[in-house]
């Protein structure tokens, strides 16, 4: 790759080491990208051209004094707008909140910070993260490049749209129902949800325990080199884990050979589109190609869509609790119903699906007694009709209904990716998902960078109407 603007992590940071080329290029390039995209897609909610460049200087004195603080120093990066960074607003897509800078940095941002990322601005969302696609009132609908008339998703649109367009390399998601995987599955990037607690939050979220962060790249090494600076402990994060992994690039070039894949289409209950799961099947058969045993199975779970809304509107009502009454009339009517159903929902029955969500994390820790590693299609559809919460012709208008594959894995805390896979007779792309037990996440990156390497995808080069 030689121009600029579409260069990854890995390349970037190799031509800086031979100064061939400078972060204050390259920063200028993925301004750039923005300046000519960013009008179309509605990636970023905020930009700070001026910072970037200041930032970008100080990584070219870094470089050029051999002295870089990581192997990410100098890469355009950004920060979805529901995690903090100090001096700018954290406006989560709300009319309810203001235009009051954060005081500090999020871990998140701390730790991208002190490796030397240059950090350009952040990323859309809707309104708290609260849904799988990407718009707000505040801050309009995020478009995917593939086809504007469609939805990037959500709740991590504009991370993966900004992915998918390089504008800027590394980006920031967060994961509490789907939200990095769905939009990298409409959008055609790689995005992972680590195990939970590996990547530190703070504040927490109002899922709590079933919100992860992670990477969206356009490469699965350029996500380990990010999850190699975020991965680390804060002690801000009481949910935090230990025994972080060392290095998430160890396993990337490792073979797959002898590793036991299950592959379930539907996971017993989802109806998946027929050119969807062609392309998902062909997928299927290139990892077996590459050495690993794969055999048709399903975890054997029901639809847990009840038990997971039990959760996800039980954090609802908690968000829409700390919101003022005078203001919860400009919160999204959507989010205000969810969160009306969370209210009223008895103690005993949340206790209820705690004890659903424990037996699914047992069910799934014997499944993988048996297989190293889950595969099933990222999603069921391709991206629909931008500015609607669920498909035209769908029978349930939940979001979460169109999403089935993902937010089992939130309650079971796994690490799980989506890695695209080719595209649909629509021409929108088709991910694969990849599922591993919990802190087997290597698993995951070794599989999703096998595939990568054996079918690299194109990229979009600007927006398609």
């Amino acid at each position: 790759m030689t121009e600029v603007g579409l260069m990854t992590a890995v390349e970037l940071t190799a031509a800086y080491r031979a100064k061939i080329l400078s972060p204050v290029e390259a920063t200028e390039a993925a301004l750039a990208r923005i300046e000519r995209f960013n009008g179309a897609v509605n990636a970023y909610a905020l930009v700070d051209a001026d910072s970037a460049r200041a930032q970008a200087k100080a990584a070219e004195a870094r470089w050029t004094t051999g002295r870089p603080l990581s192997p990410i120093d100098g890469v355009p990066s950004s920060i979805k707008d529901l995690t903090m960074v100090k001096g700018w607003p954290t406006r989560k897509g709300s009319r309810t909140t203001d235009l009051a800078p954060a005081a500090v940095d999020a871990p998140f941002t701390a730790r991208m910070r002190e490796a030397g990322a240059v950090i350009l601005g952040k990323t859309t969302t809707p309104e708290f993260g609260w849904k799988g696609v990407t718009d707000s009132s505040l801050q309009g609908i995020t478009r995917n490049p593939w086809n504007l008339g469609r939805t990037s998703g959500g709740s991590s649109g504009g991370a993966a749209v900004a992915a998918a367009l390089n504008m800027g390399v590394l980006h920031q998601g967060s994961d509490a129902g789907g939200s990095i995987r769905i939009p990298c599955g409409f959008c055609g990037v790689f995005g992972i949800k680590p195990t939970f607690g590996w990547v530190p939050q703070w504040p927490a979220s109002a899922m709590t325990t079933l919100s992860h962060l992670g990477p969206i790249t356009r490469t699965v090494r350029d996500s380990a080199l990010m999850l190699n600076v975020v991965a680390r402990p804060d002690s801000r994060d009481w949910y935090a884990g230990t025994a972080f992994p060392k290095d998430w690039t160890a396993n990337l070039d490792a073979p797959l050979t002898g590793l036991r894949i299950a592959y379930s289409r539907t996971l017993g209950f989802v109806d998946v589109r027929p050119d969807v799961l062609a392309r998902v099947d062909a997928a299927v058969e290139v990892l077996r190609s590459l050495g690993a045993t794969v055999e048709d199975a399903d975890p054997g779970f029901p639809d847990l869509l009840e038990t997971f809304n039990v959760l996800w509107h039980a954090g609802a009502a908690k968000l829409v609790d700390t919101i003022p009454e005078g203001q919860r009339a400009a919160v999204d009517p959507g989010l205000r119903a969810i969160a009306a159903d969370g209210a009223s929902t008895s103690l005993v029955r949340y206790m209820h699906a705690c004890d659903e969500r424990a037996a699914l994390g047992e069910r799934m820790g014997r499944f993988h007694e048996t297989y190293d590693l889950l595969v099933t299609p990222m999603l069921p559809i391709t991206a629909f009709a931008a500015g609607r919460n669920a498909p035209e012709d769908a029978t349930n208008g939940d979001w979460v209904a169109w999403t089935p594959f993902t937010f089992p894995f939130n309650m079971t805390q796994q690490p799980t990716a989506s890695i695209p896979c080719g595209f649909a007779d629509d021409g929108l792309p088709v991910g694969l998902h990849v599922v591993a037990a919990k802190f087997n996440d290597a698993l995951v990156m070794q599989a999703c960078a096998a595939f990568e390497r054996a079918c690299p995808q194109p990229f979009a080069d600007a927006p398609k109407g």
